[in-house]
């Protein structure tokens, strides 16, 4: 058995590289992120927000990408409006006890959400019930439905207008391809909101 294999740093670096290498030679998943970042940028121009939901480590990358959109990705610009649905510890708890777990996004997509915002939901497995519930709640009040998963999530399609798949089923390996993606799509974002 070589070194590297044993390792499980370098094993760990030579599947993200190999996912990525995979994620950046697929022309249909690059259109598909480019979409993305359209439908985003023609929301938020349009006066709309994004609201964004995941489930633990996903939690933290709605968050991340929520910061980008309202802080500032690379460029000095105005902010727009973005809100991770995973930050508001009373929400959560309120809905996740009155009316279970599987609410807790769907409950603030219906008091938050508005037709013509778009849903960017993430979850590695595409199988997460507070997911799926927010999206058949968004669906219903007209927000455009965006979702990231791996490749074991296909079925999130028939939730989702645009469904970022990651040519991968390893969770670690799914979320920094995805991240990946989160960060070219708020570079594309920033780059079509500050054009003259």
């Amino acid at each position: 058995m070589s070194r590297s294999a044993q390792d499980p740093i370098a094993v760990h670096l030579a599947l993200s590289r190999d996912a990525l290498e995979r994620a950046t030679q697929d022309a249909g998943l690059l259109d598909t992120a480019r979409k993305i970042a359209e439908v985003i940028t023609a929301a938020l121009r349009g006066g709309h927000k994004l609201l964004i939901a995941g489930n633990g480590g996903s939690a933290g990358d709605a968050q991340h990408i929520a910061a980008e959109i309202v802080g500032r990705y690379k460029k000095d610009r105005p902010a727009y409006a973005a809100a991770a649905l995973t930050t508001d510890t009373s929400a959560l708890t309120a809905i996740g006890n009155d009316y279970g777990f599987e609410h807790i996004f769907s409950r603030q997509v219906e008091g938050l959400g508005q037709r013509g915002d778009v849903l960017l939901t993430i979850t590695t497995s595409g199988r997460s019930p507070n997911i799926l519930a927010a999206l058949e709640i968004a669906r219903q009040q007209g927000l455009v439905t965006v979702g990231f998963t791996g490749s074991k999530g296909t079925s999130m399609a028939a939730s989702c207008d645009h469904l970022l798949i990651v040519p991968s089923d390893d969770t670690a390996v799914i979320q920094q391809i995805y991240m990946t993606f989160a960060h070219g799509i708020c570079g594309a974002i920033e780059q079509a909101l500050t054009a003259r």
